[in-house]
């Protein structure tokens, strides 16, 4: 029987503020970052602290690992990093050292676009040699990535609705991307579309499919709304709508108080600890709303047991095609 193993694949972070602009290199794949933004970004993680990615990644493979071994699945999950140490070809290296022959192959964000999950994609099989692949492209509606996200956003939004004695509105957010990297060439050739259509890269759709999904859930949930968010410094447009435009139309419509529940991350970084933690609160208190978050996934075992049931279905798919 050959060895077999589990990899899970995440975005990375540095542990320190000085390790920003190598770290920032490496998302841009080398291209010059302007100082002002690499100030920028040293000024939230400084703000931060530390974003806990890494970690709380490491923690999530090791989650997984017990829930496969309890099932009677020995096998050992391995996590790398694209954009930091310990990176994903290091990691696939150690794999082949260790003697593993197959490995199941997620990327630990569920909504695929094309132009990410595809450098992970080309990350681990630049390194896998004789190494065989099973890699799951996404996984937006998973029943437990499902379960996972309503668990966390039940108790934040009771309590919510309780303190302020009246129905409140749930904003579902995920990282937006550029325009350019999840339109068809087709699409690039005209004006940028805002929201892709069909044919186009399945991010955004499969992006508010987890949000449907997840108000389902929700029976005593009144009102939901989508955006995305973190827009980067790069050129040309990203996708939207914005967390901004849609807190604006929340305060036109009277909201005082609103849950932002970002189902396109699971873990906490900066992105949750300093764009939606300060910089959107402090936005949406501005417009005279209350805006707080469900407890992120970090070690949810309802996560670790999404991730493990498709780790053993890329182990079985790799069985039956020897």
């Amino acid at each position: 029987m050959p060895k077999q193993a589990v990899l899970l694949l995440a975005h990375g972070t540095p542990e320190t503020v000085e390790q920003i602009p190598e770290y920032l290199r490496n998302v841009t794949s080398g291209r010059p970052v302007p100082d002002h933004v690499i100030e920028e970004i040293q000024h939230r993680y400084g703000l931060i602290g530390h974003s806990p990615l890494t970690e709380l990644t490491m923690e999530q493979a090791r989650l997984a690992e017990a829930e496969l071994a309890s099932a009677g699945n020995e096998v050992r999950v391995y996590a790398g990093m694209r954009n930091w140490r310990p990176y994903i070809p290091d990691v696939v290296k150690q794999m082949r050292a260790d003697g593993v022959e197959e490995a199941a192959v997620l990327c630990l964000a569920p909504q695929n676009s094309r132009t990410s999950v595809g450098l992970y994609r080309r990350a681990a099989q630049a390194e896998a040699g004789p190494l065989r692949i099973d890699f799951t492209d996404s996984w937006p509606s998973h029943p437990l990535l499902v379960e996972a996200f309503a668990e966390r956003l039940r108790p934040a939004l009771a309590s919510l609705t309780a303190q302020v004695s009246q129905p409140v509105p749930v904003l579902f957010t995920a990282h937006s991307v550029p325009c350019r990297t999840i339109q068809t060439p087709a699409a690039n050739e005209g004006a940028p579309r805002h929201w892709p259509g069909e044919g186009a890269d399945p991010y955004a759709q499969e992006a508010k499919h987890t949000a449907a999904l997840v108000a389902a859930r929700l029976p005593e949930l009144s009102e939901w709304y989508f955006a995305f968010q973190s827009q980067g410094a790069s050129g040309g447009p990203w996708i939207g709508p914005t967390v901004e435009e849609t807190l604006d139309k929340l305060a036109e419509q009277g909201a005082k108080a609103a849950v932002l529940d970002p189902i396109g991350f699971l873990c906490d970084h900066v992105e949750i600890l300093y764009d939606i933690d300060i910089a959107f609160k402090e936005y949406a208190a501005g417009k005279g709303i209350r805006l707080e978050r469900p407890e992120s996934l970090n070690g949810s075992l309802t996560l670790a047991r999404a991730i493990a049931d498709l780790a053993r279905s890329g182990l079985a798919r790799l069985a039956a095609g020897r």
